[in-house]
């Protein structure tokens, strides 16, 4: 009878291989936080993301080889959902409730905004429609080029142009703010919140299988919403309130930070020079209409200026809370309003983009 070969271990060359990609993950983030804490020094705003989005993006340009780890964004997007949800209150629920038609106003705002914005983009990038379309769109970037490829648009483009968008914003937004924005009085200490370490441990569990669950659906961003759901029913009943550390947020935002600046390809830059200039353009462009946007928000609600703003600006919704917390802005209705964007984005998407071929096919003679 044949022996049973025994379990052999990995070979040499992949345990070398493993151990190389290990120090290349542990190089990037000391480099990151040493970013982070650079930006510190110099009063940069968002410094532990801003610091290590530049710095590492810079050199995964250059060429260097640089490695985020794992799930680690995810768990960043986790830790940044308890936080935000522990911060609500039945009386921040009902404020919420009752902007709820200036949310939905904004949207189509910022639904026409983009729609302009792709119209801007397909001459600029001399891309077709579709890649136009859906790379100005304001949903989550896997998500609209996965739609995009099932008509026939360019991933790549998409991605690119996404990426830039979300980093355009994220770069310049929080600057703009803390130039021309007025500080809140929202402070995240708060005496009723426990510091508890087996709490907060129970806290970041019950988050991180809200976005666990949430992964499945069609909704955008699950780690943040799917994280920040449950924590918002926990804290808004009483159930759970838990402070999260500061230094888990400074992590937090390293994670976030290195991930962003890993959606920068060179490869992508020297095949799509001209999508990504465009992509640059059409960012800023955006990030102005938002300013604008904001100010007859402002005027409409009685809202802050800044976190009008924040509400309003075309970026993930993970960086413009933490901004928001930054400013002492009100963080959860900032929340509230990116919640309520992508929703009815997700939901209307395809709906948008039949009117989107209509008037190509009316006003320009398109064949799309």
């Amino acid at each position: 009878m044949a022996e049973i070969p025994e379990e052999s271990t990995p070979p040499r060359w992949l345990r070398a291989s493993r151990l190389h990609g290990g120090l290349r993950v542990l190089a990037t983030y000391a480099i990151a936080a040493a970013a982070g804490y650079a930006a510190s020094l110099i009063h940069m705003p968002l410094p532990w993301m801003l610091g290590p989005l530049f710095v590492c993006g810079v050199l995964n340009v250059s060429g260097a080889p640089l490695q985020a780890g794992p799930h680690l964004r995810e768990i960043g997007q986790v830790i940044v959902g308890l936080a935000i949800g522990m911060r609500f209150t039945p009386h921040l629920l009902l404020a919420s409730l009752q902007l709820l038609p200036a949310m939905l106003v904004a949207t189509l705002y910022i639904i026409v905004a983009t729609f302009i914005g792709a119209l801007i983009m397909r001459p600029l990038a001399r891309i077709d429609p579709t890649t136009a379309f859906f790379a100005t769109a304001a949903g989550g970037m896997a998500d609209m080029a996965v739609v995009a490829a099932a008509r026939g648009g360019d991933t790549s483009a998409v991605s690119i142009v996404h990426a830039l968008r979300v980093t355009t914003v994220v770069s310049i937004v929080p600057f703009m703010v803390f130039a021309f924005g007025e500080a809140g009085t929202v402070y995240t200490a708060d005496p009723a919140t426990s510091h508890d370490l087996l709490l907060l441990g129970l806290g970041l569990v019950v988050a991180y299988l809200g976005a666990h669950a949430l992964r499945p659906t069609p909704i955008p961003n699950p780690w943040l919403l799917g994280s920040l759901l449950p924590s918002a029913v926990l804290g808004a009943s009483g159930l759970l309130n838990v402070a999260v550390p500061g230094a888990l947020i400074v992590a937090a935002q390293v994670m976030i930070g290195v991930w962003l600046s890993m959606r920068f390809r060179r490869d992508l830059f020297v095949r799509l020079p001209r999508v990504a200039a465009s992509g640059l353009l059409v960012g800023v462009l955006l990030i102005f209409a938002a300013a604008i946007g904001a100010e007859v928000l402002s005027l409409a609600t009685g809202l802050p200026l800044t976190t009008s703003f924040l509400a309003l600006a075309p970026a993930a919704i993970t960086e413009m809370v933490l901004t928001a917390k930054a400013m002492h802005a009100d963080a959860e209705l900032v929340t509230a309003f990116h919640i309520v964007r992508i929703a009815v984005i997700a939901s209307t998407i395809l709906l948008v983009f039949r009117v989107y071929r209509f008037v190509l096919r009316s006003h320009y003679e398109s064949g799309i």
